[in-house]
């Protein structure tokens, strides 16, 4: 029982945790900070992806394969967008 206790505990943690971030989220989202709105709502969202992958999905104290896995679908995806942020930059305008 202590063990499942343990975890209930944990997730409502986390799950407070997430609604703050989402709470903050909001609240940044109306207060203007000029070109540093994106940074923040990205840094605000990849920590909510973390504690997510970490938590919920129990890569914490798990197998170094799992997060060999993981860690390979992020690198996969940063080279889907680092391809197509190039493509798009060198284009010429049309017209």
């Amino acid at each position: 029982m202590d063990e499942t206790t343990n975890y209930r505990a944990q997730s409502v943690r986390i799950f407070l945790a997430l609604m703050v971030l989402t709470a903050v989220t909001v609240a940044v989202s109306y207060v203007n900070l000029g070109a540093l709105n994106l940074p923040v709502a990205l840094l605000i969202a990849c920590t909510k992806a973390g504690l997510v992958l970490v938590y919920f999905m129990h890569l914490k104290g798990n197998l170094r394969l799992l997060w060999i896995v993981a860690g390979s679908g992020f690198l996969f995806l940063a080279i889907l967008i680092t391809l197509t942020l190039s493509d798009y930059f060198t284009r010429q305008a049309v017209g």
